[in-house]
């Protein structure tokens, strides 16, 4: 089995259909505010990732209950994660993020949180909390580790090393806390040995979570600009479904030789889309479903030429 299906996996896990409403607390990053860079990560527009119920300005009550009606008319049965998403969600005062995490917890139907962050942000104080959290209330704390490679991790202007994250994430895992990992493929100067090299380093973390996308060029990123400048190919679907499937192998089986007491990780997704208005390449036109329907049929063909190739 190489990965659990996260929405089934959330329903055994709080015992309901489960959705995720992003907040935007009005954090920022370090490679933002001059701590360890400006200008942020190269590849990343807030608002390319954001709902329209996200937004900067309300509270975080105000995001939870504006998502609630948007996703309310899907399910009567619903509840719902606060997912902190926008930039770093334990960046700044302890104390101003514990009050957030709070707050979100008392909005009715919301049964839990997730927390998006990096890994060079979470002080021994805030962790300790989490620690508490944990016991209390369903907690993913959500690293945005991108790449393995430090090489890359310093073009894109990440501002934290590979270290950093295996740090980050065996500092969490060790107290009993769900830690998912970010990670996009297809970043400049990542090929394709690079990756499937990377899938195996990956899988040797303590993740609950795994979240797969492919690199976006979005408007007004400093990517944009080196897109334009030096453009790269794209992968196809095709190409990329194929990528996928090589990569979770990889992953998979380097989770088994280093953790088998271990269940399969949860794979979270394997695609983003961005608004088309904002994303200038891949042009794939597909939906998170629709990749996911490919990707499940492709992995049935290449099991079943496997097994024929065997007789």
């Amino acid at each position: 089995m190489l990965y659990q299906d996260y929405g089934t996996w959330l329903r055994a896990e709080l015992g309901s259909r489960i959705q995720k409403i992003s907040i935007d607390a009005g954090l920022t990053c370090p490679n933002r505010d001059g701590r360890v860079g400006w200008g942020g990560c190269s590849f990343c527009n807030n608002r390319a990732f954001s709902p329209e119920y996200c937004r900067e300005g309300e509270t975080v009550t105000e995001q939870l209950e504006l998502g609630k009606r948007f996703f309310a008319r899907k399910y009567r049965d619903m509840r719902y994660l606060a997912y902190f998403q926008a930039y770093t969600g334990t960046y700044g005062d302890v104390e101003r993020c514990i009050s957030l995490y709070e707050e979100a917890l008392s909005v009715e139907g919301v049964v839990g949180v997730v927390i998006g962050t990096r890994p060079d942000c979470m002080p021994d104080e805030l962790l300790d909390y989490l620690e508490r959290l944990n016991r209390r209330t369903f907690l993913v704390v959500e690293y945005g580790v991108e790449s393995a490679n430090d090489a890359t991790l310093k073009r894109i202007n990440r501002g934290h090393t590979y270290a950093d994250s295996v740090e980050a994430v065996n500092r969490t895992a060790v107290r009993g806390i769900r830690v998912g990992a970010h990670v996009i493929l297809g970043l400049p100067g990542e090929e394709r040995t690079d990756l499937l090299r990377q899938a195996a380093q990956i899988g040797h973390l303590p993740l609950t979570t795994l979240k797969l996308h492919q690199l976006q060029v979005i408007r007004n990123t400093p990517l944009e600009r080196q897109w334009r400048t030096h453009p790269w190919p794209m992968p196809t679907v095709e190409e990329y479904i194929d990528l996928v499937i090589d990569y979770m192998t990889a992953f998979a089986q380097s989770r088994r030789e280093a953790l088998p007491a271990l269940p399969p990780c949860v794979c979270e997704r394997f695609v983003s889309s961005s608004p088309a208005s904002l994303r200038l390449a891949p042009q794939w036109g597909l939906k998170a479903h629709e990749f996911s329907a490919f990707l499940q049929k492709r992995l049935e063909a290449r099991t079943l030429m496997k097994n024929n190739l065997k007789l």
